[in-house]
C-alpha cells in the first residue's frame, strides 16, 4: 500500500476507550476531507487501496503539537483536534492529530518513530 493515514493521539490524557475511540474518529474523518478536498486524487487512491489507518501515541501535549507544525510546515493534510470539554476533559484540551491520507513515505518522516496506540 502507498498511501495512509496516521492519527496521533496523547497516551498522558489517559481517556476512557469511548473517549479515545471518538478522538481517533474526529481526526479521521477531519483529516480526511481536507485530503478529499486538497487532494482529491491521492484521497481516491487511498480510498481504492482500503482506506489504510494506524493509530500511534505521544506521551504530551507539546508532542502533539510538534508533530502537528511539522506536518503542516510539510504541507500533509494535517488537523489538530481539541475536546469540546463536555465529559472528560477542560474545553479546548489538544487530543490528536490527524495526517493524511498521503504517501505513506511522507507522513512516515514524521510519526515512523512514534509507538503503535496500545
Amino acid at each position: 500500500m502507498k498511501f495512509k493515514q496516521v492519527i496521533v493521539v496523547r497516551k498522558d490524557l489517559k481517556m476512557s476507550c469511548g473517549k479515545l475511540a471518538v478522538q481517533v474518529a474526529h481526526a479521521s474523518l477531519e483529516s480526511a476531507e481536507v485530503a478529499r478536498r486538497k487532494f482529491p486524487d491521492i484521497f481516491k487512491k487511498w480510498r481504492d487501496e482500503g482506506g489504510k489507518k494506524v493509530v500511534v501515541c505521544v506521551d504530551s501535549e507539546q508532542e502533539l503539537i510538534d508533530v502537528y507544525n511539522k506536518a503542516s510546515d510539510l504541507g500533509l493534510p494535517t488537523v489538530l483536534i481539541r475536546d469540546a470539554g463536555l465529559t472528560e476533559l477542560e474545553p479546548g484540551t489538544p487530543t490528536a492529530v490527524g495526517i493524511g491520507p498521503y504517501e505513506g513515505k511522507e507522513i512516515d518522516k514524521i510519526t515512523g518513530e512514534l509507538r503503535l496506540f496500545k
